[in-house]
């Protein structure tokens, strides 16, 4: 059996399924799920099984990278957004975190690369794990974080369950007040149709009467003498004309005092123009302008709409397409089908695996680990492979395309190889703990889950003060930003059982990428920072 076991591919499959098969398990509702393949790791470890070191960096470096990949869009767009509250109580957390941890490392003499596992395993964060096992080159990483984690994803999910009990919190008040600052932040953008009653606009063009300027609306549609056409630049308005306005009801008030009243006439396309919403999928146009690629002069077509990231954003001329966006372009159905082929729509280019960004982005990142930054003459910083190739990933998706290059995976293929890097990374990381916990807990004892216990529960409470009685964030956003600092999908979970809005996922995915970066940061400073 021995003999079998020794074949390392054969090892690293079987601790694979017996984790996940683990993982699946639920006691009152709480499982392991993917971590569970750490502890089966630890376990066989401890028998003296051992997987190949390769096995760990490849898995290592195929997580980060998914992991920037599909964060990089969203969390530069929210760093913009909410950047300033983010960042307090992101920063709060991992930073009261780390001082936690190198406090108790040294009253407790606690070793640092045991104390860097403790700080990751407390904050459930298997990126800051690979970047502890990184930086400190030692098995007690691991050990340290199979010892805090479980209490870490406990912890967070009883926090999270009795708080708002504790405090009286009315979750159907937080989600109120979330959906009205969403409207503040991203207006509706709603049709009006409207009779051209201005005479000073009677036979002005649209182009003449700068009309998206004037009233921050687009038109679709415009009718004259019974027929319904989609405009260009160049239509021209006459009197009892009727036009059809895009964009938000303060907006559409300006169109009004511009053109004339709001009518419920209706207004039927002509059958030679057409309204569709189109992919944009092809690399010729990723990253450029609207005004560069000049559709109404082109094509006599108008972008009434973009949806990007499920988010409906305002089309201006200076606006940036990106691959998967989707425009919604009126224009007659002639011209529709060129302004089709010159924006893609190829669906199955969403769905589609390029190797190319993969490979060569990892390298650029590996490259961006290794530079080294001097930090107050104290030590030399540096991301490291993990931090370097999370920064990459990062950036180059919020860039999105590089010549011919498009910085971006689907779906499918970012979860696959997400996972797979992942379980790569557990079973051997585990595997090497195992040999070593033994010993771990005869020096240290109990001490160590009670310290992994405080790393969880202390930043949880200063967050909460911080976010709720000094930024005064909404209840349900505090709790997603929280579980997002911890990086704890449990948390999260345990959330939308008592609000299923959806308000803290928005939050927990906007912090998490910010989290991920900083865990990493303050895990290289906890190993190279000196003890008192």
């Amino acid at each position: 059996m021995d003999s079998i076991i020794s074949v390392s591919y054969l090892a690293l499959f079987l601790i694979i399924s017996l984790g996940l098969v683990v993982g699946k398990a639920k006691i009152r509702g709480f499982s392991l799920d993917i971590s569970a393949v750490i502890f089966i790791a630890m376990l066989l470890g401890h028998f003296g099984f051992r997987l190949p070191s390769e096995y760990q960096h490849i898995g290592l470096l195929l997580f980060i990278f998914t992991i920037g990949i599909q964060s990089g869009p969203g969390f530069f767009r929210s760093f913009r957004q909410y950047g300033k509250q983010l960042f307090i109580i992101a920063s709060i957390i991992i930073s009261s975190g780390a001082l936690i941890t190198w406090l108790l490392s040294s009253l407790m003499n606690i070793d640092k690369a045991l104390a860097v596992g403790l700080f990751n395993g407390a904050m459930t964060s298997t990126p800051g794990l690979a970047a502890a096992v990184e930086v400190s080159n030692s098995p007690m990483a691991s050990i340290g974080y199979g010892i805090a984690y479980p209490f870490g994803v406990i912890g967070v999910v009883l926090f999270v369950s009795l708080i708002p009990k504790i405090l009286r919190i009315n979750f159907k008040k937080s989600e109120e007040e979330f959906n009205l600052s969403v409207k503040q932040s991203y207006p509706e953008f709603i049709p009006g149709n409207f009779r051209v009653e201005n005479p000073n606009i009677d036979g002005k063009s649209l182009v003449d009467l700068k009309f998206r300027t004037a009233t921050n609306c687009v038109i679709s549609r415009v009718k004259h003498d019974g027929v319904t056409i989609t405009p260009s630049r160049d239509t021209v308005l006459h009197h009892g004309d009727v036009v059809r306005a895009l964009g938000t009801a303060e907006d559409l008030e300006n169109v009004k005092l511009l053109v004339g009243r709001q009518t419920e006439e209706e207004l039927q396309l002509d059958k030679g123009h057409d309204v569709q919403w189109v992919l944009v999928t092809s690399k010729q146009v990723i990253n450029k302008p609207l005004q560069k690629l000049n559709l109404g002069a082109n094509y006599d077509a108008t972008v009434v709409r973009i949806r990007r990231s499920g988010i409906e954003i305002r089309p201006m001329h200076y606006t940036m397409l990106r691959f998967g966006d989707r425009l919604m372009v009126a224009t007659s159905r002639e011209s529709m089908k060129q302004v089709v082929r010159l924006l893609g729509n190829d669906d199955k280019r969403l769905s589609e695996t390029d190797f190319l960004p993969i490979t060569l982005g990892i390298v650029i990142g590996i490259l961006v680990g290794m530079i080294k930054i001097p930090v107050f003459g104290l030590f030399d910083f540096s991301l490291g492979i993990t931090g370097g190739v999370l920064a990459a990933a990062l950036v180059l998706s919020g860039i999105g395309k590089t010549g011919p290059i498009i910085w971006s995976m689907s779906s499918n293929a970012n979860q696959l190889f997400r996972e797979l890097g992942l379980l790569m990374f557990l079973a051997t990381v585990g595997c090497e703990a195992g040999g070593h916990i033994e010993e771990t807990f005869i020096n240290y004892g109990a001490g160590l889950i009670a310290a992994g216990a405080a790393i969880t529960i202390i930043p949880l409470i200063i967050a909460l003060i911080v976010g709720r009685y000094f930024l005064k964030m909404n209840f349900l956003t505090l709790m997603g930003v929280m579980t997002g600092g911890m990086t704890s999908t449990p948390g999260l979970a345990a959330i939308n059982t008592q609000s299923d809005s959806g308000i803290a996922q928005v939050s927990y995915a906007a912090v998490y990428p910010l989290a991920l970066v900083l865990m990493i940061i303050f895990s290289n400073i906890i190993f190279k920072l000196p003890t008192f």
